[in-house]
C-alpha cells in the first residue's frame, strides 16, 4: 500500500461517515425513522428470553464507560510495556477520549429521548447517538488498527477483524434488545465514531510520514 493510499483511505472513510451521520441525523430530527426503528426493535425484542437477556446485559456491561476505561488501561499498558510504542499510545488515548467527548456533545446537541416501548433496564441521559455504539466502535477498531501489523499470519488478522466486528455488533444489538436505544441511535453512533477515527488516523499517519522524512533527512545529512 502506498503512502498516498494510507492517507487517503482513512480520510475518505471519515468523509463518507460524516455524510452518512448527517443524513441519519436529518432523518431522526425530521421523525423519518419511526417505522424503521420500531420494526427493528420489534424484531430484536421478539427473541427475548431469560438466557438471552443475561447475555445482552453482559455485552452492554462490556460496552459501559467503566469497562471501556479498564480495557483502555490494559491496552495502554500493553502498548507501552510490551510493544514499546509511544506514538501509537498517544493515538489510542486521543481516539478514546475524543470519541467520548464527541458523543456527549452530540447527545446534548440533539437531546433525543430514549425509547419508552419495552425496557429491560433503566437508564437516564439522552439517546442519540449511542455512547455504547461509539465506545465499542472506537475501542475495537483502534485496537485492530494498532495490532494489525504485529500479527504475522493472515488467519490471525482475519480472527482479529472477526472478534472486533462481533464485539461492535453485539454491544450495539444489546442496547436495542434491552430497550434503551433506537436502532438509528446505534447506526449513527457507528458513523460518528468512524468519522472521528478516520480523521484521527489520517492525521496520525500524516504525522508518521513527516516524522519518517525528518529522520531520513537527518540520517543522510549527518
Amino acid at each position: 500500500m502506498t503512502d498516498k493510499s494510507q492517507l487517503s483511505i482513512p480520510f475518505i472513510i471519515g468523509v463518507i461517515s460524516l455524510l452518512a451521520f448527517s443524513f441519519m441525523a436529518f432523518f431522526v430530527s425530521a421523525n423519518k425513522v419511526v417505522q424503521f426503528d420500531s420494526t427493528i426493535i420489534t424484531f430484536v425484542q421478539g427473541f427475548e428470553n431469560s438466557s438471552l437477556t443475561a447475555v445482552m446485559k453482559f455485552f452492554t456491561f462490556i460496552g459501559d464507560t467503566n469497562s471501556v476505561i479498564v480495557l483502555s488501561i490494559l491496552v495502554i499498558i500493553f502498548l507501552y510495556a510490551v510493544l514499546k510504542h509511544r506514538v501509537e499510545l498517544i493515538l489510542f488515548i486521543v481516539a478514546i477520549i475524543g470519541s467520548a467527548v464527541l458523543n456527549q456533545l452530540l447527545k446534548y446537541s440533539f437531546q433525543r429521548a430514549r425509547p419508552e416501548l419495552h425496557r429491560l433496564i433503566e437508564i437516564d441521559s439522552y439517546s442519540f447517538p449511542s455512547g455504547h455504539a461509539m465506545n465499542a466502535f472506537t475501542v475495537y477498531t483502534i485496537i485492530t488498527f494498532l495490532l494489525w501489523r504485529h500479527i504475522p499470519s493472515r488467519a490471525g488478522r482475519i480472527l482479529l477483524i472477526i472478534i472486533s466486528a462481533l464485539m461492535i455488533f453485539t454491544i450495539g444489538i444489546s442496547r436495542i434488545y434491552l430497550g434503551v436505544h433506537y436502532p438509528s441511535d446505534i447506526i449513527a453512533g457507528y458513523f460518528a465514531s468512524a468519522c472521528w477515527l478516520g480523521m484521527a488516523i489520517c492525521f496520525f499517519q500524516k504525522y508518521q510520514e513527516n516524522r519518517s522524512r525528518r529522520l531520513t533527512y537527518k540520517s543522510t545529512t549527518s
